[in-house]
């Protein structure tokens, strides 16, 4: 036998509900992963990806870092060149191939690394930036070229070369062919130094692995953002292997600036600023408002 439909709770509710039904977007609303806090996703776009309140540094993608940096938001792309995909043909649980495939189809980059050319505070910089969402940030064979060629633009447009690292290290899926990235991007930066064209390094969340051993640890100067993770073996593995207890904030930015690993922790909003004063003093350029944090006179009415 056949229940007779309720006509109130099948047809008048659904039709209200609808009625009363708004749409509300996924990422309106941003977690701070360290205090739980909801804070709403515009607010944190405006304070440069970081959470009111708590100052935590969010992750945030290449695309999202050259605009912070860059005069105006805007920069030429540097293009980058192309290396064969999957030279050792490896599987583990899935094709390399297809995990590179997926990385590109949710990054929209080719690999981990972008380059932009452009003005920061008014000087011309040549800009390298990791990007953690492909892959982690691994150092691979396009990663290496991607930054032997953003040293190769910062020589030939004679400009600073300002690195922000984000990387768990080498990608274990291109093997020695990953190792051998170490050496050749530190030949880059000696040519840089040779060069007398300032390498300036940015250590955000997290640099760890071969990265830290090799072009993020070689900068001229060291900045990190608060908080962020830097080191070679994760703190996990270090415990395990001399079992004991590491300091609190051990592999934080803060205790790396105490004990002589970092030469300063620059909140993001200051990092634009203090680059640019940076650069100006290691080239000798002359002092432009932008780069001293001041905003540009209003010009005169005529």
């Amino acid at each position: 036998m056949v229940e007779p439909m309720n006509w109130i709770s099948e047809v008048v509710r659904p039709r209200i509900k609808t009625l009363f039904k708004r749409e509300t977007p996924e990422n309106l609303w941003v977690k701070c992963p360290e205090t739980g806090q909801m804070v709403f996703h515009k607010e944190v776009e405006a304070n440069s990806w970081v959470i009111p309140g708590s100052e935590h540094h969010l992750r945030i993608t290449a695309q999202q870092r050259l605009k912070l940096m860059f005069d105006q938001g805007t920069w030429l792309d540097v293009p980058l060149p192309e290396v064969a995909a999957d030279p050792l043909k490896f599987r583990d649980e899935k094709r390399y191939a297809d995990r590179l495939k997926d990385a590109r189809a949710k990054t929209g980059m080719t690999d981990a690394f972008k380059i932009g050319f452009g003005r920061v505070g008014g000087l011309p910089m040549t800009l390298a930036v990791q990007d953690f969402g492909f892959m982690g940030g691994s150092l691979g064979m396009a990663a290496g070229e991607a930054f032997v060629r953003g040293a190769e633009t910062a020589l030939d447009k004679r400009t600073p070369y300002v690195l922000f690292a984000a990387s768990g290290g080498a990608r274990m899926q291109e093997g020695i062919l990953s190792l051998m990235q170490m050496p050749r991007t530190t030949v880059a930066v000696r040519r840089l130094n040779a060069a007398k064209l300032p390498y300036v390094v940015v250590l955000t969340n997290p640099t760890t692995g071969g990265v830290t051993a090799s072009y993020a640890m070689l900068g001229d100067v060291h900045f990190a953002e608060p908080g962020a993770l830097i080191g070679f073996a994760g703190p996990r593995v270090i415990e395990q292997t001399i079992r004991e207890k590491l300091p609190d904030g051990f592999q934080r930015a803060e205790y790396l600036k105490e004990h002589g690993m970092v030469d300063q922790v620059v909140h993001r909003r200051d990092l634009k600023a203090t680059i640019a004063r940076l650069c100006g003093l290691l080239t000798q350029a002359p002092a432009t408002a932008e780069a001293l944090g001041n905003p540009a006179p209003e010009p005169e009415a005529a």
